[in-house]
């Protein structure tokens, strides 16, 4: 079974920094990534990271950093100055490099709440 376990979220003054942890266990996927999804907002996709290739949303680029520890089979999302705007659930994903994201293929963590205040 591929399982795919978040941690590290809570709550964050704005300004502030919280780091993101999704250990994977059951497989190795060469495609992950962060998504997150706010109430009465669309599923977006934060960052992605492949064969050492990041990606990252326009709102978060500069502030966010993906990374991969292979060794533990661990994804990071090391976020820095956070705004309120960042609130939401975010996700663990992780997909072979044969499907998309869209995919039902795809396999998600269970999500970690991330709130940030003013």
């Amino acid at each position: 079974q591929v399982q795919l376990v978040e941690s590290g979220g809570g709550s964050v003054q704005a300004g502030g920094s919280l780091r993101l942890s999704c250990v994977v266990s059951g497989y190795s996927y060469s495609n992950m990534g962060w998504f997150r999804l706010a109430p009465g907002k669309e599923r977006e996709e934060v960052a992605t990271i492949r064969d050492g290739i990041t990606s990252y949303a326009d709102s978060v680029k500069g502030r966010f950093t993906i990374s991969r520890d292979n060794a533990k089979n661990t994804l990071y999302l090391q976020m820095n100055s956070l705004k309120p705007e960042d609130t939401a659930k975010y996700y663990c994903a992780a997909r072979s490099r044969w499907v998309g994201w869209e995919s039902r293929s795809v396999y998600w963590g269970q999500g970690t709440q991330v709130t940030v205040f003013s």
